[in-house]
């Protein structure tokens, strides 16, 4: 391959590639001006690149990427760009953040990692398949090889975090459409699903047991379908898809791995554990928090930013009733208010500010005087000296006008 046949970006150079796959090539990408302290881009990205004509799989990782941005857990997209190939041709790029430490297939190395190791990145991939999942997408290529090194910026905790990476073959739950798997059992048949090989089914589950796999593989340094030398990669989906056999799990390891991994492996997808599930196991529960609080992707939709200072400005105590009515329980957990929770909610509050009491409604009663309309209001409506001006929050009253007023 020519050197830089791809092209140059805006702002930065493009450098050596470092990945190539069905999708395209991923090359390293520097800053043309790195000094720019403004800058949007970081000093040295990943950029996926493919000619216009061949680049949906990469098209279609960034639509998955800008539906669920801003999760610490997933492989940041920095935006996408077009550029000239030397034979004219119309590359689409795109810009993501660059995994320095590689990926988990290299750091396991066949020789496995601590067990303290695998519980910290089983956490943040359990993090960031339930952004995933929570956004009503599921990744269908978990594996090791799409699971990438940053560097951690925490302390006391492991030198790297893993990030999920390349969601090309991404889709959305439930979709009606069955995928076709055939492109995804070459050389990774170990990862699939009972119900994707059997049913070509591929939902959240599927991902589940697909991070089952890569647990067990980063426990034990082998993949989660050991094959003997004799076995293709056909046999090895017979024996997913039309028995009752599991993964094997080695009697050496520790109770919590054991019974994290049996949640991961259970052949009906009805069953099996969710990630959020998961994340309240014993095995990757008690862990060192990240203390790295990575910036934000962009700066937030002015118009929200400008509607919440206007609220918290003029209605300082009235922000409190938002319209989303989201509340925690005393156990800590969240819920929503009904439409009878929130009334009373009101009442209550007004009750007890003491800014004015009302009966269940208000009736103002109105007569004529000489051609002309007098307002008589009901004595029983008390209202106080300190009664609210017209900056205060207004609350909606039930007033009853006579015809003719």
């Amino acid at each position: 391959m020519m050197k830089n046949e791809f092209g140059d970006g805006v702002a930065w150079y493009r450098g050596a590639m470092v990945g190539k796959g069905s999708f395209g090539c991923v090359y390293l990408a520097t800053l043309k001006n790195p000094k720019l302290n403004y800058s949007y881009f970081p000093p040295v990205m990943a950029v996926k690149s493919a000619e216009v004509s061949v680049s949906g799989s990469i098209q279609k990782e960034k639509e998955v990427l800008n539906n669920i941005k801003g999760c610490p857990y997933i492989i940041r997209c920095y935006g996408d760009e077009t550029t000239t190939g030397q034979n004219g041709a119309m590359v689409y790029n795109l810009l993501l953040e660059y995994g320095s430490g590689g990926t988990l297939a290299e750091r396991i190395n066949k020789s496995g990692l601590s067990e303290f190791e695998v519980r910290n990145h089983t956490r943040s991939m359990l993090r960031g398949l339930l952004c995933i999942h929570t956004n009503g997408y599921v990744h269908c290529d978990m594996k090791p090889e799409n699971v990438l090194l940053v560097p951690n910026s925490s302390k006391g905790s492991t030198e790297f975090k893993v990030k999920i990476g390349d969601l090309g073959l991404a889709k959305r739950e439930n979709q009606s459409k069955k995928r076709r798997l055939e492109p995804y059992w070459r050389g990774t048949p170990m990862y699939l699903s009972p119900e994707a090989v059997a049913d070509n089914v591929q939902d959240c589950p599927a991902d589940i047991w697909a991070l089952g796999c890569i647990v067990l593989e980063m426990l034990t340094g082998k993949p989660p379908w050991d094959r003997d030398d004799d076995m293709d990669a056909e046999d090895v989906l017979k024996k997913i898809g039309g028995g009752k056999e599991l993964p094997k799990i080695p009697g050496n390891l520790s109770k919590d791995a054991k019974d994290f991994l049996k949640g991961c492996f259970v052949r009906n997808p009805r069953y099996r554990w969710t990630a959020e599930m998961l994340l309240n196991h014993a095995f990757v529960d008690g862990l060192v928090e990240d203390e790295g609080v990575e910036p934000p992707l962009e700066v937030e939709d002015i118009d929200i930013v400008d509607s919440i200072l206007l609220v918290t400005e003029s209605d300082d105590e009235f922000a409190y009733y938002s319209e989303d009515r989201s509340g925690a329980s005393e156990d800590g957990s969240l819920g929503y208010w009904s439409e009878e929770d929130y009334e009373d909610e009101m009442t209550s509050y007004f009750d007890e500010e003491g800014i004015f009491e009302v009966e269940k409604s208000i009736t103002v009663i109105s007569s004529t005087i000489d051609g002309g309309s007098d307002h008589i209001v009901d004595p029983s409506v008390e209202v106080p000296s300190g009664s609210p001006s017209n900056n205060s929050p207004k609350c909606p009253l039930s007033i009853t006008i006579p015809a003719g007023v």
